[in-house]
């Protein structure tokens, strides 16, 4: 018998969402809805061959993996996760494949549902209203102000086209992006310092890296406009966090909308959890019903193919 852990089924959809039985009756499979810690990870994981994460939930460090004596096969969703020690992986000669992704869609239109929640204040309002109030504050105007973009890659390129419908308009900077990048989205390059200062929407999409860890700071907040909101959508740690809850108390920034934070998930008690100019969602950016079923449906395909004798999908 083959025994397969899925992890990270926060909703508890993953065995309604692909065809587990195809694997056959020799695989036993199991899965856990929950964070765990590394211990009760590693308690529960030796009993299995095959692991199925969902990229970044539970982390996969070396520590974990050199403790899992049966484990076989890795495989996660998307075909980057920056929790996964693939050199370990490669080195005890695991099998480590991912899935197609789920499309641009999802984390453009979570990033616009958070700025609109910031700019036009109805997270405030609607708890406002439930509270007998009536229109505590002002909602900002989108049209005629300026989005600014993180990073313009395949996600950073998809906010255009809205920005443009709601006649805003658009700057970007990254380090190593390029004026032709720039002509070819149609938005204007600027450096960093010029982004911070112009943008009243600033929206991140850069892949987390030793690059851009820590790549907003304190001193970043304080080039802002007070009544500029950020977005992040991406990784939380390309903010410094600390320096976020500084910004957002003393009213440095007017607003941030997160669907990405340094620990996930958020742990009770922390600091985003008082502030009322911080919007919070839990990591949906690349969550929904269609992009759920193709990952998991890909994930079954690996694992069908790797019990064959054939990997595909495999993440070098």
């Amino acid at each position: 018998m083959t025994a397969v852990a899925v992890l990270d089924d926060y909703q508890g959809r993953a065995h309604a969402l692909a065809d587990w039985a195809a694997l056959g009756y020799d695989v036993t499979l199991r899965f856990f809805f929950r964070a765990m810690d590394e211990d009760t990870l590693v308690g529960i994981l030796s009993e299995f061959d095959i692991v199925v994460l969902m990229r970044e939930r539970t982390a996969l460090p070396r520590q974990v993996i050199e403790q899992l004596p049966r484990l076989q096969l890795v495989v996660t969703t998307g075909m980057v996760n920056a929790a996964v020690d693939r050199e370990c992986l490669r080195e005890r000669g695991i099998t480590y494949a991912g899935t197609g992704g789920s499309g641009s869609a999802g984390p453009v239109e979570i990033a616009w549902s958070l700025i609109f929640a910031t700019t036009k204040r109805t997270v405030i309002e609607d708890a406002a209203i439930r509270a007998g109030h009536w229109q505590l504050g002002f909602p900002a105007l989108l049209s005629g102000k300026t989005l600014g973009l993180l990073g313009l890659g395949r996600l950073g390129s998809a906010m255009v086209p809205a920005a443009r419908a709601f006649g805003m308009e658009v700057v970007a900077w990254s380090e190593n992006l390029t004026a032709a990048r720039t002509d070819e989205v149609g938005v204007e390059l600027v450096t960093k310092q010029a982004l911070l200062e112009r943008s009243d929407v600033l929206s991140i999409h850069l892949l987390l890296s030793r690059r851009t860890r820590g790549l907003l700071g304190a001193d970043d907040f304080f080039s802002m406009k007070r009544s500029a909101v950020l977005i992040n959508t991406s990784r939380g740690p390309i903010v410094e966090e600390q320096a976020l809850v500084d910004a957002l108390r003393a009213g440095r920034i007017a607003a941030a909308g997160l669907d990405v934070f340094d620990v996930e998930p958020l742990p009770t008690g922390h600091p985003f959890l008082a502030l009322e100019n911080a919007v919070l969602a839990p990591h949906l950016g690349y969550v929904s019903e269609e992009g759920m079923e193709a990952m998991y449906s890909d994930a079954v395909e690996d694992i069908a193919a790797f019990l064959a004798g054939e990997p595909i999908r495999v993440i070098e």
